[in-house]
């Protein structure tokens, strides 16, 4: 059931767009290629089942979750124009 004027199926299609932009980023943000060694910021050594579990891994897990702190999650835009997005 649509509301006001939106056509029935809209609000799913809107969902659907918003999770297909959140996986876009999440894929985006994996490492690919052939991994390292050693971290490319500080040099530490990179144990073998790190670079086992991610595949083209770079960073250590230090310096890694220093990268992740500072990446910031996008908070979505108002896709319908709803007045309650509007007004945080």
């Amino acid at each position: 059931m649509a509301g006001g004027w939106t056509r029935d199926g809209n609000v799913q299609d809107q969902i659907d767009a918003s999770v297909k932009d959140a996986v876009k980023l999440a894929r985006s943000r994996l490492p690919d290629g052939e991994g390292s060694t050693y971290c490319e910021q500080c040099e530490a050594y990179i144990s073998d089942a790190r670079r086992k579990a991610i595949p083209g891994v770079r960073l250590c897990v230090s310096c890694q979750a220093e990268v992740e702190k500072r990446q910031t999650t996008p908070t979505g835009y108002n896709r319908r124009g709803s007045k309650d997005s509007q007004l945080k």
